[in-house]
């Protein structure tokens, strides 16, 4: 899709494909037969966060030769431009979630160097395995809804789920029953009691489906009529498409290790049954050791940004385009990670991070941004209320430095705290004013001058062309237009890339009033034309 100067999408053709294909091919180094080095574009994608192993572009890379001398040429160049929604030619024209991607990881490397020293809070200690966990592993992945992936730290070492599992199982139970039958049996407000505390709401319900007695709920209406090894093969297949195809695992150790010291488990289970909250006909033992296995799911950091990017993506996975959950589940599912996904610290999140979240007593951290990208953090090390120290602190840094708390764009375009939106390309709010200064003066549109002006553009701000807003205004002869900006530095001798200057445009169009205007002095502007005498 294309933009029009109003902004509104058009269809680009495939004439305007090709040209743009050509434009993007010229702009690589050529071999002696015209190729390009398939190293060279590896290199240029690699830089804006697209790997080469991306299953997007698997086969795709490769025309023959080493992977040393592999070499494409235009034709070829074009056809893989045109695939997977155009990946290629957004990496290279910088239109992806994160244009500046480099930058913005150069800050998640930045935080994570500043978090590592940190090493207050302990690491579960209630389930026996997981408290021979090392403390002081961390890792940090994140994955764009365009697919841009980075990661640093122990991101290839797997941890179990443990309670990130429950947005997980919640999303599988509305895409089995729908919302209407999920909450007949589970409620959706957050408890103001513990994670684990034995109480259920005014209907006898789970008070929502983020805390134990809530996933334990989920578990029962997740295809309760198969057996017990194909219920687990689908939620471990769900988080394997989540993973875009990533290895999943299970540790059975710490399953074991949890269900022998599950009481309080066993004692939520038979407190909602009591209370009537369970479907007809559900096996509580098998309920729970269902819940037990989920939690006990193994995968890692990478893995996990994935699955968190496929939520802020509406349910698509953005390595594999391949859709898992509809976009009214990820809604549900967003709103309550949103009110209840952090604990008792939930209140505390949305407050001060404002965006949805997940944590799990493995150290586990799973953050949605919306429409831009999720991100997973492991450390085990955990604070009293049961969330990952470093977790919390990379939040926290994370929206100190970026827009991305939910009511930040209250406050757009205010630079108070230094705030970046890394959504924006390179110089992209200096483009912008440069777009509207020449586009106001091309209608004539003063107004729109003098906001472009007073938000810092300048009057001689240039188009590629080397085009000024007064060559545009003399083109069209807006003479209030051209005195405005005359007298508010514009250059009138300013000369585009074919040697024309305002004076010469305004004399081709026939403007003889806007001629008058750059020939002579009306003020003394820093840009007026100086005074001639004869």
């Amino acid at each position: 899709m294309a933009k029009t100067a109003e902004g509104i999408k058009v269809k680009a053709h495939p004439e305007q494909n090709i040209a743009r294909y050509e434009r993007l091919f010229d702009s690589f180094k050529k071999s002696t037969q015209g190729a390009i080095s398939v190293a060279e574009l590896v290199a240029r994608l690699e830089r804006t966060g697209i790997s080469s192993a991306d299953p997007r572009l698997v086969g795709a890379l490769s025309s023959g030769g080493s992977a040393g001398d592999a070499q494409l040429d235009q034709s070829q160049f074009a056809a893989l431009c045109g695939r997977s929604g155009g990946l290629v030619n957004r990496a290279l024209t910088g239109a992806l979630a994160i244009p500046d991607f480099a930058s913005f990881t150069s800050d998640v490397t930045d935080i994570y160097e500043n978090l590592r020293a940190d090493d207050k809070g302990s690491v579960a200690d209630y389930i026996p395995q997981l408290k021979r966990v090392p403390p002081d592993l961390f890792a940090i992945s994140v994955c764009t809804v365009d697919g841009q992936q980075f990661s640093i730290g122990d991101s290839s070492r797997r941890f179990c789920v443990q309670s990130v599992c429950k947005p997980i199982n919640y999303a599988l139970t509305l895409e089995e029953h729908g919302p209407e039958v999920v909450h007949r049996h589970v409620g959706r407000e957050p408890s103001g009691s513990g994670f684990n505390e034995l109480s259920v709401n005014g209907e006898g319900l789970p008070h929502n489906p983020m805390i134990n007695s809530g996933a334990i709920m989920s578990c029962a209406l997740v295809k309760p009529l198969q057996a017990m090894a194909d219920r687990f093969d689908y939620v471990a297949e769900t988080w394997r498409r989540l993973s875009a195809g990533r290895p999943v695992g299970f540790n059975n150790a710490v399953y074991l290790s949890e269900r022998q010291t599950a009481d309080r488990n066993f004692a939520l289970g038979y407190f909602m049954r009591e209370h009537n909250a369970f479907p007809d006909a559900t096996d509580l033992l098998s309920t729970l050791e269902f819940y037990f296995q989920c939690c006990s799911i193994e995968l890692d950091s990478v893995a996990l940004a994935s699955t968190a990017a496929a939520l802020a993506n509406g349910g698509v996975v953005p390595l594999t385009n391949e859709r898992v959950f509809s976009t009214g589940t990820v809604q549900k599912c967003l709103s309550l990670m949103s009110s209840c996904g952090m604990y008792d610290y939930s209140g505390e999140f949305a407050f001060t991070i404002g965006l949805p979240a997940k944590s799990g007593v493995s150290g586990a951290l799973m953050l949605v941004i919306p429409q831009v990208m999720g991100i997973a953090i492991w450390s085990p090390r955990l604070d009293l209320l049961g969330n990952s120290v470093r977790g919390i602190g990379f939040c926290r840094e994370l929206v100190d430095r970026y827009n991305f708390h939910v009511y930040d764009s209250l406050v757009a375009g205010n630079s108070e705290g230094g705030k970046r939106d890394p959504r924006l390309k390179k110089d992209q709010t200096a483009i912008d004013g440069t777009v509207r200064l020449l586009w106001s003066a091309s209608i004539g549109d003063l107004d729109g001058i003098q906001a472009a002006l007073a938000g810092g553009v300048s009057a001689r701000s240039q188009d590629y062309d080397g085009r000024t807003a007064l060559h545009l205004a003399a083109s069209e002869g807006h003479i209030d237009v051209i005195e405005y900006l005359l007298d508010h530095g514009a250059d009138a001798a300013a000369e585009d890339r074919w040697g024309g200057t305002p004076r010469s445009d305004a004399e081709k169009a026939g403007h003889p009033e806007a001629v008058s205007a750059l020939r002579g002095p009306v003020g003394p502007g820093p840009g007026r034309p100086r005074k001639t005498t004869s």
